[in-house]
């Protein structure tokens, strides 16, 4: 019955699952017309559902204005057994912030009651009415008890709605932080590549880019910024828009880059946000790596002959001081090198027991696997990774690969 479809959405006080509430009480009349204009015009109910089948029945519901339950109006056949059921209902009870409010307005509407509100024992208001077919309802007035479990139902409806705006809002920042990473791949001859990031939430700070950075030199970026979730995706969208509005003059003076995107983090973040980063410039003609290590997990340069070197670091962390330089080292890549750059959540990945994945498993599923493509390459690793930490993945994944050919 799709029009009572959106009562299942509507306030549940449990959080618990399988989902369960009241969905409505039978009342039996003798004219299902006749009393639905009772309780929609003179009640001011809601009608919920007004639906005839083939075979003849029909369905008629009504709901006051919360809506969390329904009337269900049902007019038995002739003879029937239900038939004398028709005005036997005694214990429907509805509740308003204001009896005597409710009991003036309805009256003017032609409403019988059957007395004035009058006070209880427990401190309430209430009155009783008859619909027209002798069906009794009570009408009462919120005394403590109902008032708690109004403020408790409010209160919770109030959060289920911060909860549902707070995930639709992360969906969007989820949505906009992936257009943050690199769209398009700028070709390289001399040079296969690839990047990958697997947040551990829907936003995180890891990031990772590739920059045109023209005369046939490609930028390489990967990064970690501090803090978890919002924080730190904020923190990655600060940065990447610091990145790329000067990386103009990074392939000229990439010291000079790096330092205005130093000063520029300083600004705009608070005293104690950082980032770890890894900035090189790979020449496609010359092959020559030029790069920076900000205070970033050192990269790893697999020759072809089996060596392996380190890319350390050349300078601290951006973000945390305002004078603040580096040094700009370089590599010769050659045919069949393999060039790897991490976060920490690829090494520092951890299983039930509390073992780290560490940098000798990467570096041996890359001796293992470095004939692969980039794009595999990374697939087998990260697969490789997520095995042995198991379903918990507790940080960002973020990892890039390039291989000279």
């Amino acid at each position: 019955m799709p029009a009572s479809a959106p009562l299942t959405e509507k306030l549940r006080l449990d959080r618990q699952d399988p989902y369960l509430r009241v969905l409505c009480v039978n009342i039996f009349v003798k004219d299902l017309d006749r009393s639905l204009r009772f309780y929609v015009d003179q009640l001011g109910f809601g009608l919920v559902v007004d639906q005839s089948y083939e075979y003849g029945d029909r369905w008629v519901a009504v709901a006051p204005p919360d809506g969390n339950t329904v009337l269900a109006l049902v007019a038995p056949k002739a003879k029937s057994e239900e038939r004398k059921l028709i005005g036997k209902s005694r214990h429907t009870v509805l509740v308003t912030e204001d009896v005597m409010a409710k009991f003036k307005e309805w009256q003017k509407r032609g409403v019988k009651f059957h007395h004035p509100p009058q006070t209880t024992l427990w401190g309430g208001i209430f009155t009783r009415f008859d619909d027209l077919d002798g069906n009794s309802f009570s009408l009462v007035g919120r005394d403590d008890f109902v008032r708690e479990i109004e403020t408790q139902r409010r209160l919770a409806a109030e959060k289920l709605e911060a909860e549902r705006r707070a995930a639709q809002e992360l969906e969007i920042a989820k949505q906009v932080q992936s257009r943050l990473f690199p769209q398009t791949l700028p070709q390289m001859k001399t040079l296969e590549y690839a990047g990958v990031c697997i947040q551990a939430r829907a936003v995180g700070g890891d990031y990772y880019d590739f920059l045109d950075l023209g005369r046939d030199t490609l930028g390489l970026v990967i990064s970690d910024t501090s803090g978890k979730g919002i924080a730190a995706a904020l923190l990655m969208a600060n940065l990447q828009a610091n990145l790329r509005s000067q990386s103009a003059i990074a392939l000229d003076q990439p010291e000079r880059f790096l330092q205005s995107v130093n000063r520029l983090f300083c600004a705009n973040t608070t005293d104690s946000a950082y980032a770890t980063l890894f900035f090189g410039q790979y020449n496609d003609s010359t092959r020559r790596l030029r790069y920076a290590n900000c205070g970033h997990y050192s990269g790893i340069l697999l020759r072809a002959t089996g060596k392996r070197e380190e890319l350390s670091s050349t300078g601290t962390v951006l973000g945390l001081f305002a004078q603040w330089t580096c040094t700009i080292e370089e590599r010769q890549l050659n045919p069949g090198d393999v060039l790897a750059l991490y976060t920490d959540g690829v090494t520092e990945a951890f299983n039930k027991r509390g073992d780290e994945y560490g940098e000798a498993r990467l570096l041996e599923a890359l001796q293992k696997k470095r004939h692969l493509p980039p794009q595999a390459l990374l697939a087998e690793i990260v697969e490789d990774v997520q095995k042995f930490g198991g379903r918990d993945q507790h940080d960002d994944i973020t990892l890039m690969v390039a291989r000279s050919s």
